[in-house]
């Protein structure tokens, strides 16, 4: 059991060293309403998160991180520029995994800055790296945004493309349905009836829970449009799994990606964003040439994360969850910010897992 005294001073050194960058310091309420969060993430988040309610605030959710409240405090209020920093508990529930830590200790850095992204994504990374430094990690990147350019720039109607947009953070998911709107996997037989009729409701049919018979029929003009629509195209697929497959150091991933652009064009803005982030972490001292990049990295990560993706996970140690870990979420700042928005990227440290790689080592 790690000693809680030692983790809480060296959470507190962490976040003074992000005070020093130039945070401002910032304590969100362990309680959070409970409704931001489920209309963002739906029902999914009760999985990961402790819930509980009371006759004046409504259902509440022990913190499960930092970011929302933040930039929900931002949006209302902040500054521009913005830097923020904290250090404190967050709560997520470990059912799959009982060995997991239920509770631990979280210390982040939050920038919110319109100028220059890259320069913002770099400033982030560099610092959280300089806070790892001798620690034996390694550090994963990816870009979330590419793939949702990819998905975006497909061949095919505007519902498929929003059906896996919503479903890039499940990969099964994900790939249930690239399977299906390429037609290699078989309609299911009760779909096919369905599509099948005359009408949508038949004598059959039984309208369960709250849907209207209009919802119902609606829903079926959906899947009968969807089912007259052509499969995406072979090319297309193709070139968007070997996307996904993309797994190299940055120099060669940036290559690869390149060439899968021919058949997918809609990535090559991302990818132009990309380089100007590697020269901005160049300039902050990064070794690039040995920095890993996985296109389908951060697809199990909370769901905000929207470009910049990013994890430093223990060599020595692979059965601990990333030592830190971060990213970009400008569309969690329209979602929040009642007609406002600015670029936004951030981190987070776990001091507990550092003081347990620094004593393993000694």
């Amino acid at each position: 059991m790690m000693d809680r005294s030692k983790t809480l001073a060296r959470a507190a050194r962490l976040r003074m060293n992000f005070e020093a960058a130039g945070a401002q310091v910032v304590e969100p309420p362990l309680l959070q309403p409970a409704g931001t969060l489920l209309d963002l993430y739906g029902e999914d988040i009760r999985a990961r998160a402790y819930v509980t309610s009371d006759a004046v605030r409504g259902e509440q959710m022990l913190r499960p991180d930092f970011t929302l409240p933040v930039v929900q405090m931002h949006m209302r209020e902040g500054a521009e520029p913005a830097r923020y920093t904290y250090a404190g508990e967050v709560f997520r529930r470990q059912e799959h995994d009982p060995d997991r830590a239920s509770e631990y200790l979280q210390v982040g850095y939050e920038v919110f800055d319109r100028d220059d992204p890259a320069a913002a994504d770099a400033e982030v990374f560099a610092l959280i790296a300089l806070q790892l430094r001798g620690l034996p990690l390694r550090a994963a990147t990816g870009d979330i945004g590419i793939l949702m350019a990819a998905v975006e720039g497909l061949n095919t109607t505007q519902i498929r493309k929003s059906a896996l947009m919503r479903h890039i953070w499940r990969p099964r998911r994900f790939r249930s349905l690239l399977d299906r709107y390429a037609g290699r996997s078989a309609v299911p037989e009760s779909r096919l009836k369905l599509l099948s009729s005359e009408s949508g409701l038949t004598g059959e049919t039984t309208v369960l829970g709250k849907r209207s018979e209009a919802e119902v029929e609606a829903r079926i003009a959906l899947l009968r449009a969807d089912a007259a629509a052509p499969p995406i195209a072979e090319n297309e697929l193709l070139a968007l799994e070997a996307l996904m497959a993309v797994r190299e150091t940055v120099p060669f991933a940036i290559e690869q990606m390149r060439d899968i652009a021919v058949d997918l064009p809609a990535i090559n803005p991302a990818l132009d964003r990309l380089d100007g982030r590697i020269a901005a972490l160049k300039a902050r001292g990064i070794d690039i040439d040995s920095l890993d990049f996985e296109a389908s990295y951060g697809r199990t990560s909370m769901e905000y994360y929207d470009g910049f993706v990013f994890g430093f996970y223990a060599e020595v140690r692979p059965d601990l969850p990333p030592i830190a870990s971060g990213g970009r979420y400008d569309a969690l700042t329209r979602q929040l910010g009642n007609g406002g928005e600015i670029p936004a990227v951030g981190g987070v440290l776990r001091p507990d897992l550092m003081l347990m790689l620094e004593e393993g080592q000694s």
